[in-house]
């Protein structure tokens, strides 16, 4: 069989990405090099880095949405070399967050780093952010627990 390409991985990474919103964090892990230079950074705050920290922090995650569905992805932009490869993305999303009674929609801005391991694409970095808007000046100057709503 041969390895997938990079363009069949990243159908492959779409189809997985909405299952965090259900509380399923299994098919994002099954994408993860096992490597320890892996990273994670979230919305829900700090990096991880090595595949336990980075197997944990989506399982945190995971566990912070229910009933997730994804509303779509918008590519800004991808590049593939030899042996790496990224993408750039606005992430849609309604979902009920922290057992909120209610579902909301948000986007998330997400960029995302592979690698070709023995001849398969693995995720090596993925950094997710609300702000797929633009923020104000002011709102970048805040202390970070102010910004984050602490």
């Amino acid at each position: 069989m041969l390895a997938p390409s990079f363009e069949e991985e990243v159908d492959r990474y779409h189809l997985a990405v909405p299952e965090i919103t259900r509380g399923n964090a299994g098919p994002v892990k099954d994408l993860y090099s096992r490597l320890e230079d892996v990273t994670l950074a979230n919305p829900f705050g700090g990096i991880a880095r090595g595949w336990a920290q980075v197997e944990a922090r989506l399982d945190q995650a995971s566990r912070q949405f229910q009933d997730g569905e994804m509303l779509g992805f918008d590519t800004i932009t991808s590049y593939t070399a030899r042996d790496t490869a990224f993408l750039v993305e606005t992430e849609h999303f309604r979902a009920r967050l922290d057992g909120a009674a209610v579902a909301e929609e948000f986007a998330l801005r997400v960029t995302s780093v592979f690698r070709r391991e023995e001849g398969y694409w693995k995720l090596v970095h993925r950094h997710a952010d609300p702000a797929a808007r633009p923020q104000s000046r002011r709102s970048l100057a805040q202390p970070a627990d102010r910004a984050a709503g602490h």
